[in-house]
């Protein structure tokens, strides 16, 4: 279970299992830039995904990927016409040749955040707790 509780102002803490991240908004919307704010905590999981995905898979394949950065630039301007749009580009290192490379570009699509953005309905069901 994930826990988000109110730090103070708009920053809050986000509690995963015993792993701690905090999250706010830039100090334009009020807040005091003090952590990512929750579209970049989504972008981050993608390019996240692709990048455990990746190296798991090559290490299972034998591909001698030793390491890789990942980049996601958004493109936010329709997002409220409903087109949310993810770019990401990826350095693989290591001695890798095109096959490799390309076959490798294919597993990143593959990833299960990929995935789950891209051809999974997401259903979320909000309500108040008894706790108050």
């Amino acid at each position: 279970m994930i826990r988000i509780s109110t730090e103070s102002g708009l920053r809050h803490s986000i509690a995963i299992g015993e792993h701690q991240l905090l999250t706010d908004v830039p100090e334009s919307f009020g807040g005091t830039d003090s952590g990512p704010e929750p579209h970049d905590l989504f972008d981050a999981a993608l390019g996240a995904c692709k990048a455990l995905t990746l190296m798991l898979y090559a290490k299972q394949k034998g591909i001698p990927l030793e390491s890789l950065d990942v980049r996601v630039a958004r493109d936010a301007s329709q997002e409220r016409q409903g087109l949310y749009r993810l770019n990401v580009e990826l350095d693989l290192y290591g001695a890798l040749d095109d096959s490799q490379r390309q076959q490798l570009l294919r597993i990143a699509d593959k990833c299960p955040i990929h995935k789950l953005m891209t051809s999974t309905e997401v259903q979320v069901d909000t309500r108040l707790s008894d706790n108050v």
